[in-house]
């Protein structure tokens, strides 16, 4: 069976107009090339393939910045003295001569590279204004006789000149115009890319709807991994349970220490599971510059037990769509009045690492008479968790890989506590399909490393996976 040859593409434009930021979002390399706002840091052209089903289905190529097109078209003008070349005879007589390899040896990388490909992206940042040189390298682009697709890049920006843009292209016969934000890429742009160069390349068009089509695939199989990374965490964090005799309980500084111990396990456990929604969306947990978090700067140490958040996540909840029995005194009352003394004062002080979800009754029996307290995370912690991870799993769908910005850490549960239960409930849902891990303190990643081998957690982890979702569409309707 044959396959295709990759489509060659070479991505050209004026200096620090994005090229390289934009190949980065295409492809998912967040370490391609350099990103920086001083001019000409891409000095050579440089190689990037996009793969399709395990094969290479667009070969790009990264080419400089063109920084002096004005006295370049003027050269090359000088060049047909007859007048009788064609355009891209012009540009290969040019290619041959000295001036290539000297003065203007940056545009002529840019020109030999777009003879020997089958289509050119002309990124342009829209917040530039429309200056005579931008008309020079048009021209000089055009020259070449291969398909130029404009690509308007930053239009998230503040002062964009998009309309000006569009009615320079059309005076030049480029009409198909593609809305890029590299950064932060609006929803459907990449897809629309490809298809808008299909009606450059009719040759090539099932081609690249097959990568359109690849695109949306890659999208929900990457959403289907996090939501089940999400569940992972929020089953493990269920069945995390804590031990400890009721004369460390008594002792306040021993008592603070386990509470505090407890606590660091579920930020723990939290962060792994960021670190692996960074990997699965091809971002650099370290990369304090290319795709940062607030982690990186100290900022992203979210208290998932602090007053606030479990207050707004109670809110969250709201009446009716409570997810298990309340904590503290509740407890005592499921033990036919045995009091838990300490354990049921503790309620607020140690902000949700509570007696809750003890499990059978009869081990709560066993552990009072033994004077054994247990500590478990609070569904309302469980709330605060999902909601954590889940605005992250929708920053990093909607954020490009050129983006240089920090994801803002906000508090998980910022968003509108007053809205209709509809909106709130899936968060409910997915603690509430988490709860059959409170009876299974083995589950705990930490307490038994080999967990993933059991069939029972496997079939909870999915069915938490199961309602993620629809509390995703939760939280783009609150957005």
């Amino acid at each position: 069976m044959s396959f295709p040859e990759p489509i060659r593409i070479a991505v050209v434009g004026h200096t620090n107009a994005g090229k390289t930021s934009l190949l980065r979002t295409l492809t998912r390399r967040v370490d391609f090339g350099e990103v920086s706002q001083q001019p000409g840091t891409t000095r050579h052209v440089e190689a990037i393939e996009l793969q399709v089903d395990g094969r290479a289905a667009v070969r790009f190529l990264d080419t400089p910045g063109l920084e002096d097109a004005v006295a370049l078209r003027e050269h090359i003008d000088a060049l047909d003295e007859r007048g009788d070349l064609t355009p891209p005879e012009r540009i290969r007589r040019f290619l041959a001569g000295p001036e290539a390899h000297g003065v203007f040896e940056q545009e002529a990388k840019v020109l030999r590279a777009l003879l020997e490909v089958d289509a050119a992206f002309l990124v342009i940042d829209a917040r530039e204004p429309v200056l005579p040189k931008f008309r020079a390298e048009i021209e000089l682009l055009g020259a070449c006789a291969r398909p130029l697709l404009p690509v308007l890049n930053f239009l998230r920006e503040a002062g964009t000149r998009e309309a000006a843009w569009k009615e320079l292209l059309s005076a030049y016969g480029l009409h198909v115009v593609v809305r890029f934000d590299a950064a932060a890429p609006f929803v459907g742009a990449e897809r629309e890319l490809y298809r808008d160069l299909a009606t450059l390349l009719r040759e090539r068009r099932a081609q690249l709807d097959r990568i359109a089509a690849f695109l949306d695939e890659e999208f929900a199989r990457r959403r289907q991994i996090a939501g089940e990374r999400i569940a992972e965490l929020l089953v493990d964090a269920a069945a995390m349970r804590r031990t400890a005799s009721a004369v460390e309980f008594e002792i306040e500084s021993s008592r603070e220490r386990l509470v505090a111990a407890l606590q660091k396990a579920v930020f723990d456990k939290a962060q792994r599971c960021a670190s692996d929604l960074l990997a699965l969306y091809g971002f650099r947990e370290n990369d304090a510059d290319e795709a940062p978090l607030p982690l990186i700067e100290g900022r992203w140490t979210m208290d998932f037990f602090h007053p606030e958040a479990l207050k707004d996540a109670g809110i969250l909840l709201g009446k009716g769509v409570a997810v298990g029995a309340a904590v503290g005194v509740v407890a005592d009352l499921a033990l036919a009045g045995l009091s838990l003394g300490a354990g049921a004062a503790l309620g607020g002080a140690i902000g949700g690492a509570l007696s809750q979800g003890f499990g059978p009754l009869g081990r709560k029996l066993v552990n009072k008479l033994r004077d054994v307290h247990e500590l478990t995370v609070e569904d309302r912690v469980l709330v605060v968790l999902a909601a954590w991870q889940l605005k992250l799993l929708r920053a990093l769908e909607q954020r490009g890989h050129a983006a240089v910005d920090r994801i803002a850490a906000h508090t998980p549960t910022d968003a509108p506590t007053d809205r209709p239960e509809a909106a709130r409930r899936p968060l409910a849902e997915l603690v509430r399909a988490a709860q059959p891990a409170r009876s299974h303190p083995d589950w705990d990643s930490e307490a038994r490393l080999r967990w993933r081998e059991a069939p029972q957690r496997r079939d909870v982890v999915l069915r938490v996976a199961q309602q993620v979702p629809a509390a995703i569409q939760a939280f783009e309707r609150a957005a």
